[in-house]
């Protein structure tokens, strides 16, 4: 499944780049910014993040359930992911609006 039709980046590439991260370190906030880094791309028109970041938190509450991390501390990161995807989201909206002054003046 395609992801961001822009870049050409599928959800397979997200989940590989995911796991390596997680491997490495499994508390850190992983964001769209360091997956597409790694994969070496960057966002452009980045209506491609809330999907980007759906992929994200799946992932990592699969990994952390495989490695039958404790609860609590599952509960607390994907919590913050949440956040992290709200705030893309709120980013976007302003930028949709700002977007729309724009044409509108």
């Amino acid at each position: 499944m395609i992801v961001c039709s822009c870049n050409y980046i599928t959800k397979n590439d997200i989940e590989e780049v995911v796991r390596g991260f997680l491997d490495v370190d499994a508390w850190q906030l992983i964001t769209v910014g360091m997956v597409y880094h790694a994969l070496k791309k960057r966002g452009k028109c980045c209506g491609c993040f809330p999907n980007a970041i759906g992929v994200i938190v799946d992932v990592s509450e699969q990994w952390h359930r495989e490695k039958q991390s404790p609860e609590a501390e599952v509960i607390y990161l994907l919590s913050r992911m949440k956040h992290e995807h709200d705030r893309c989201e709120t980013f976007k909206a302003l930028h949709q609006k700002q977007k729309s002054k724009q044409f509108a003046a």
